[in-house]
């Protein structure tokens, strides 16, 4: 396990982990329809009265930032660029005294539209989700023919200096599985960063079948012409474990990097460092959690910061040693995806 140091008043779980980096979703909502996370017809959304207004983001940003040590927040979704409110709630991020690193995980529709206000707010960064180079494939894939507009909004992020632009793509069998080296390609030739992602039994129909999933290995495998090489760089706690591409660049000049997230065969969970609040206010500590903890009730019951800030604790303390896939008695979270962020 990576340790790290705990100051005081920080979120610290009963094995010795600090968690530093909130992921926040934003919404529920996605303008997309991706086969391996909802059905064609959606889902039925969150009713507005129970989501976080802005405001109440911006506080719970505030207190997970001022009071419990996070250092990073990234927001996500659903589709984060729905939320009307992003960039006045990434400018609020930004603006604390305690500067967070800000990023955001997105889909890219819109992203050309939003990419200069939110780098004007204080946003760092971004994570598009592309799963393929096909346009038919990508309309098959999400059920939506909004291919040309992910790649135009990745190309605005890179233009306004929301760097590095990382890829997230997810490979299915029988699917996709044939776009890893074209995938790698395209990142290295546009300086973007690609992250594979295991597929993770998150979809809202349950209908993730581990034998069919493309496992880390077989993606390393894929990239064989590349002659990856070990990172030297230590992840520390980062989920990707990342390949050096011998013979490429990135933007920024630094060695070019390509990374594998196996959260299910190389699970990662000794190492982590993130708390994740739902776009209702629950703290939950892992994506597969079955147990949330409401701060939503709290702050609108009149809480203070610092009570807020001490039920955050008590939730963290529950975490625990790891997401389970692999035990028999593994339940499937009943939120999928779309409702916890990524």
């Amino acid at each position: 396990m990576v340790q790290q140091r705990a100051d005081r008043g920080a979120l610290v779980d009963r094995f010795g982990r600090v968690a530093t980096d909130l992921r926040v979703s934003l919404t529920d909502k996605c303008n997309l329809r991706c086969t391996y996370c909802m059905p064609e017809e959606g889902l039925d959304w969150m009713p507005r009265a129970q989501q976080l207004t802005d405001d109440e983001v911006k506080r719970l940003v505030r207190v997970a930032v001022s009071h419990l040590g996070v250092t990073e927040v990234r927001f996500t979704g659903g589709e984060p660029l729905v939320r009307r409110g992003l960039v006045d709630i990434v400018a609020a991020t930004a603006g604390l005294p305690q500067r967070p690193r800000v990023s955001l995980t997105t889909n890219g529709i819109g992203l050309q539209r939003m990419a200069v206000p939110l780098r004007e707010a204080g946003l760092h960064r971004v994570n598009v989700s592309l799963d393929t180079l096909n346009p038919q494939r990508f309309q098959d894939l999400t059920r939506r023919d909004r291919h040309a507009d992910v790649l135009s909004g990745m190309r605005a992020a890179a233009d306004a200096g929301l760097t590095p632009v990382k890829i997230n793509a997810v490979l299915m069998r029988g699917v996709n599985d044939d776009e890893a080296p074209a995938l790698l390609r395209f990142a290295l030739d546009h300086g973007y960063e690609l992250r594979f992602i295991e597929q993770m039994p998150l979809d809202a129909q349950h209908g993730w079948d581990r034998h069919a999933m493309v496992t880390a290995e077989e993606i390393l495998t894929s990239l064989a012409a590349f002659d990856l090489r070990p990172d030297p760089v230590s992840r520390g706690t980062a989920p990707a474990e990342t390949w050096l591409v011998p013979g490429h660049r990135g933007a920024d000049g630094s060695p070019a990097r390509v990374g594998v997230i196996g959260s299910v065969t190389r699970p990662f969970c000794g190492d982590c460092d993130r708390t994740r609040l739902t776009a209702d206010g629950q703290v939950r500590n892992c994506l597969f959690a079955t147990e949330e903890s409401d701060l939503r009730g709290l702050i609108r019951r009149g809480c203070s910061d610092s009570a807020v800030a001490d039920a955050w604790r008590v939730a963290t303390l529950g975490k625990r040693a790891g997401h389970g896939i692999d035990d028999p008695a593994f339940l499937q979270p009943a939120r999928p995806m779309s409702a916890i962020g990524g």
